[in-house]
């Protein structure tokens, strides 16, 4: 009901769906079923045309369609694009319906006809208060529930509607695709052009391709068949020209040529294509690793080795024209009389804005990806596969994407239909998306290898080849060939936690998808201290990993009522979709910090919110920097890590989740602390066998001499009690390597006899040309313990510069954890929730819209950990 909610919210006849519990009492209207209908008058002589289709760009989900009282075809595939021959029935004056059925009684419908076996699961655990059989539907599976995610199973007109006229011929895809041949030391780039033809003879002509900047000109001679005609051209680029390749975000420009495509073929019309051309090399590498069982697990860009850095996507709301820049209004200044404003350009960056522009809420967030120094990002399989301006934006900012096709925690059907049915979608996105840089691998699915190795569902030991069957009939028969046959320039993998090759030898299902000697792994764990990073897998790629933490105050306080402003509230209980999610919280929180005790409900309310982001900031950190220093090292036969992509992102409501960007793009202490923990350059420390190391992280191309300046204080003094200079420490490029060791008992003696408990170090690199990393700290001890802490006078003021605002912070004794919030003012701060070991630090405020002065002062709330209370 995307579309139908949307005019129901406009009427208006029902309110926000995400306020409070109206996610269950708004289930009618997607149980119920719609029609979409309206009159239209053709704007042309429908007798002048050969050929007239109403062409479908994303249909959500199962509809028939109807022009004039006569079906012109049926959609069950929310994925794919859908086009109808309606030559015949067309009129100057039209009726045309759509009418849907309840994915939700399809869904069902289409398991209760599959009766020669189960297909699990069969419905969500009951804490996600979904629905039922979200596997028997082409569907976003996420829109029946997930443990993050509302149940609202839409149904509408998600994309473009169109009719398209014409003679002769007519494009449909147009795909770039680049190859680098060694041999030749020369940049290559395959133009594929698929055609529907409606002569009945052959057509003739000729291909002009130009790409100026690059002194590249060739025009070639083809001939379309009748029917899906294609046309493959290979352009080889000048090899006088220099070829600027694109790259990954923090490791080069990301590049783009612009090129036209002239077809003036003998049968009329003459089609320009105006398209981007960029020229970079994928390779997924997994070969025998010197002193360790196994295979590696890494990606080369242009034959450069990258560490993976960044996090895994989801949809951005459960209705998908909210993501979108025709509703980037809703965050516009001005908008003008017709309800909109003009969006800003493409080439818009954060962080200074000269103006604050109008943005769209999928640039945000991936705009807050590469300010966090994320490279990449994993747009997860039980989502959608994302609309081309998420594309276009990655490939601009240098976002490197892991596509999952859209499959995720469940085993899946075979039935001739439904295979049909899929081999229409993924040839559709493959088309679709495969011109696209930013997009370095396809994936089968999201642990659904898993889900059969480690039996999630329970299936009798007798049955499970009929499940591996379907395993291989579908990801590898199938979505593997499609993918061998439309795209030859990026690896593929069937699934995501996978032994990549180990897999393949084993028929496509490793005994343990887990290995931490192959391929990618995902791991949780709630129950053990996430500041020990020994339980951590020393893995080749760490694909999944997190923890949850509650958004803040303000963004809950749009969709709540005073009622549910406690930690323990009908709502907070509502709103939590993992089992035990609150109680985790609580757990892991209870580890290191004191639990509020404060009187005030919503005091007690809002320093609850703050633990969890403290919290899951701190466990996350620990668990990415471990990740992080394995890169280089071999221990007992792991390590080698070569990727860490937290989970997750971003969030699709206002709810405890484990995301880094609350709903509506307001950074969790999380993304500010990923901000440092993927730095290019970083110290990280950790214990081992009594001594404290810390290793030098560099994502850099260059060695480089630097500096390490390690400093100690006691919590009762802004005052250091030692600090350390070390000159002439080499950090080697792109590697992680041992810079300093001491044992603790050597480091409290030496600095005035500390304790673990009364003392705290911070440690940062500094070198030549302004190079530095961030200050990095590693607590002793857990912070509930610490002596000497004292509870703190912080205070800001606030001055404008230009278009930014600097918040001048005071303390009067070491705070950790400092928090500024200010509230519902779109915007961010340059950094957040760091330990304060100076009397003053400036902080930078960049907003997402105007503000003043006065409304940041106003809304500022400044916390510390010794503010809880």
């Amino acid at each position: 009901y995307g579309l139908h909610l949307v005019l129901l919210l406009n009427i208006p006849h029902i309110q926000d769906p995400y306020y409070r519990f109206n996610d269950v009492m708004y289930r009618w209207i997607s149980l119920d079923n719609w029609t979409y209908s309206r009159t239209f008058k053709t704007p042309f002589d429908v007798r002048k045309w050969q050929k007239v289709n109403l062409v479908f760009e994303g249909v959500d989900t199962v509809a028939q369609i109807l022009i004039n009282n006569i079906t012109v075809g049926r959609t069950d595939n929310m994925f794919s694009r859908y086009s109808f021959d309606i030559t015949s029935i067309i009129k100057e004056v039209n009726f045309v319906e759509v009418r849907f059925l309840s994915a939700i009684s399809y869904a069902a419908e289409q398991s209760r006809c599959h009766t020669a076996y189960s297909i699990p699961p069969a419905c969500p655990p009951p804490v996600q208060k979904g629905e039922c059989h979200a596997n028997f539907i082409r569907k976003e599976q996420c829109s029946f529930s997930w443990d993050w995610g509302p149940s609202f199973p839409t149904q509408g007109i998600w994309k473009d509607v169109r009719i398209e006229a014409y003679n002769h011929y007519h494009l449909i895809y147009f795909t770039l695709t680049p190859f680098f041949v060694k041999s030749a030391q020369q940049w290559s780039l395959e133009i594929e052009s698929i055609f529907d033809v409606v002569s009945s003879k052959p057509v003739s002509g000729l291909v002009t391709v130009s790409i100026p900047k690059l002194q590249t000109q060739q025009t070639y001679s083809v001939k379309l068949q009748p029917g899906e005609g294609s046309i493959v051209l290979l352009v080889n680029i000048n090899e006088n020209a220099t070829v600027e390749t694109w790259w990954p975000n923090g490791h080069g420009k990301q590049t783009g040529y612009n090129m036209t495509t002239v077809f003036i073929m003998e049968a009329g019309y003459k089609i320009e294509k105006f398209s981007k051309a960029y020229f970079r090399t994928v390779e997924l590498v997994q070969e025998p690793i010197s002193g360790s069982p196994g295979l590696s697990f890494y990606f080369r860009i242009n034959g450069r080795p990258i560490f993976i850095k960044g996090s895994n996507w989801i949809p951005a709301d459960s209705f998908q024209d909210r993501v979108t820049y025709d509703t980037a209004f809703q965050q516009c200044p001005n908008p003008s009389s017709a309800g909109r404003c003009k969006c800003i350009p493409a080439s818009f960056s954060l962080p200074i804005l000269l103006q604050p522009p109008c943005i769209s809420l999928l640039r945000l967030l991936l705009k807050s990806a590469a300010d966090a120094n994320m490279n990449a990002l994993r747009v997860w399989g039980g989502g959608v596969y994302e609309q081309d301006e998420f594309y276009d934006i990655c490939d601009e900012l240098g976002i490197m994407i892991w596509q999952d096709f859209m499959f995720a925690c469940a085993l899946y059907p075979t039935d001739q239909n439904y295979l049909e049915s899929i081999r229409a979608e993924v040839t559709h996105q493959i088309r679709r998306l495969k011109s696209h840089p930013s997009i370095i691998l396809w994936s089968g699915n999201n642990e659904n290898e898993a889900a059969i190795a480690s039996n999630w569902f329970s299936v009798p030991y007798a049955d499970r080849e009929v499940y591996v069957r379907d395993y291989v009939m579908l990801y590898v028969k199938n979505i593997r060939e499609i993918v061998l046959a439309e795209d030859k320039s990026r690896p593929f993998i069937a699934s995501s936690p996978t032994n990549g090759l180990e897999s393949v030898k084993e028929g496509w299902l490793s005994q343990n998808p887990y290995d931490t000697h192959y391929g990618d792994t995902h791991f949780y764990d709630y129950s053990n201290d996430c500041w020990d990073w020994t339980l951590y897998p020393k893995t080749r790629f760490a694909s999944e990993y997190g923890f949850q933490s509650w958004p803040s105050f303000s963004t809950l306080e749009k969709v709540s009522s005073a009622e549910d402003w406690s930690y323990t509230s009908n709502f907070s209980l509502h709103r939590q979709h993992h089992e035990n999610g609150n109680d985790e919280m609580i757990q892991q929180i209870e580890r290191h910090f004191k639990l509020p005790q404060s009187t005030n409900p919503i005091k007690k309310f809002k320093d609850m919110i703050y633990l969890t982001q403290v919290m899951q900031a701190q466990c996350v950190k620990t668990e990415t920097e471990f990740y992080r220093f394995s890169q280089s090292e071999i221990i007992k036969g792991e390590g080698h890590t070569m990727g860490a992509l937290y989970w997750q992102l971003n969030d699709i409501w206002q709810a405890p989740s484990w995301a880094s960007l609350e709903y509506g793009g307001k950074w969790k202490l999380l993304h500010y602390f990923a901000q440092n923990f993927f730095a290019p350059l970083l110290p990280v420390a950790y214990e081992d066998g009594g001594a404290l190391y810390i290793y030098g992280v560099s994502d850099l191309h260059t060695d480089r001499q630097l500096t390490l300046g390690v400093t100690v204080h006691t919590w009762s003094s802004l005052e250091p009690v030692c600090s350390l200079v070390k000159d002439d420490v080499t950090v080697k490029a792109q590697s992680a390597v041992p810079i300093y060791k001491e044992p603790i008992s050597d480091l409290l003696r030496r600095c005035r006899n500390c304790t673990r408990k009364s003392c705290v170090v911070t440690f940062y690199l500094v070198g030549e040309g302004g190079l530095r990393s961030p200050t990095n700290h590693h607590f002793l001890s857990s912070l509930k313990d610490a002596v000497g802490l004292e509870k703190t006078q912080l205070s800001a003021s606030v001055s404008q510069q230009d278009s930014i605002y600097i918040f001048d912070l005071q303390t009067t004794a070491i705070a950790p954890f400092v928090s500024l919030d200010v509230g519902s003012i779109k915007g961010r701060f340059n950094e957040n929730g760091f330990l304060m070991t100076k009397k003053r630090k400036l902080v930078v405020f960049y907003p997402w819209e105007p503000t003043t002065v006065e409304e940041l002062e106003k809304s500022l709330s400044l916390t510390s950990l010794m503010d809880v209370v």
